[in-house]
């Protein structure tokens, strides 16, 4: 598993590099499932009445229906003089607004910069940061703190939430790829989230999950070791949820975690069952500009030993105590 799944990461890395540096020529009306996007995350915004998508890669699709797409735009405006060098790779991007003003959270990798080797993985420079702008389309430039997280920690996958004590936080991955046992933590944030307040804290572990499968190198059955793409939830009756990511296998698979505190602090509770259909994940949730409530995710397909990634949405229902999904919305 182990060298299948560092395989995959060498290969997401090569296909992202290419795609940032090669010239993007923008094209009209393309249906969504012609756009290939890892992590997709989607924005409707009630202000211009668009649809904003993102992802790894860190372009931006425009949509007035979910349909049909405009793009790729390039909006990341990052500084080549930070820790991210000229030409950083990025994951996962999000678009949050908050307080009048659009919040980039992304994952960025230079990888010029070496910071660890934990049993002959060469860890590159990685983390999770966020970017700034006034509108939805950009561009996000840096704002005032020059890191968010650690620079000896590779931390990816980072999204946003405002918890009970009415305080701004970045969840993020602490990767597995140094600990060998992926957490999922968080760190208060500035109010202008222009920075980070102290350290973080591990909210779970992925040992932790009853769901994800591996075998480790005696060849023992045990719980995965990743942890990948958490995005926080309230039901209807004000429950709690995360959904996130890991592996049963070679099956990219995503499952759900319950708050019993109702906090960020937990303890969080594993659902026993993965909640999406195999190999989707990475996913999150957006109401679309009428008001129903969808998840995007990515497909995760194995097609000859090339991995091609494409956004789907569900239809979700959160009307009780738990998260369900309906099926596939086809817009």
């Amino acid at each position: 598993m182990k060298k299948a799944f560092l395989l995959y990461l060498l290969i997401i890395s090569h296909f992202v590099t290419l795609a940032q540096e090669r010239p993007t020529v923008a094209r009209k009306n393309i249906p969504l499932d012609s756009i290939k996007l890892s992590d997709p995350f989607i924005l409707a915004d009630q202000k211009t009445a668009m649809y904003y998508m993102t992802g790894t890669g860190g372009m931006l699709w425009k949509s007035k229906d979910l349909k049909l797409w405009d793009g790729p735009f390039q909006i990341a405006k990052t500084d080549p003089q930070s820790w991210m060098g000229p030409h950083p790779m990025i994951w996962a991007a999000e678009l949050h607004e908050y307080k009048g003003r659009y919040y980039y959270f992304a994952t960025f990798t230079n990888r010029d910069v070496k910071i660890d080797t934990v049993k002959g993985n060469v860890i590159e420079r990685r983390a999770s940061h966020i970017l700034v702008s006034d509108k939805p389309d950009g561009p996000y430039v840096p704002m005032k703190d020059a890191t968010y997280l650690p620079a000896n920690k590779p931390t990816l996958d980072g999204t946003f939430w405002i918890d009970k004590d009415g305080k701004p936080y970045m969840i993020y991955c602490y990767e597995w790829l140094q600990n060998w046992n992926g957490t999922i933590e968080k760190i208060e944030l500035k109010p202008d989230l222009s920075g980070s307040i102290g350290t973080g804290k591990v909210l779970f572990r992925a040992s932790d999950s009853p769901w994800s499968r591996e075998k480790d190198e005696s060849g023992n059955v045990q719980p995965n070791k990743v942890t990948d793409g958490p995005y926080l939830f309230l039901t209807q009756t004000g429950r709690l949820g995360m959904i996130w990511t890991s592996w049963v296998y070679a099956v990219y698979t995503q499952g759900v975690a319950y708050s019993a505190s109702g906090t960020l602090d937990g303890p969080w509770i594993q659902e026993k069952e993965p909640i999406t259909p195999p190999n989707f994940g990475h996913g999150m949730l957006f109401k679309t500009l009428q008001g129903k409530l969808l998840m995007a995710v990515h497909s995760h397909q194995d097609i000859n030993g090339h991995y091609r990634r494409i956004p789907h949405l569900f239809e979700v229902d959160d009307s009780g105590d738990q998260l369900t999904i309906r099926g596939p919305y086809i817009p």
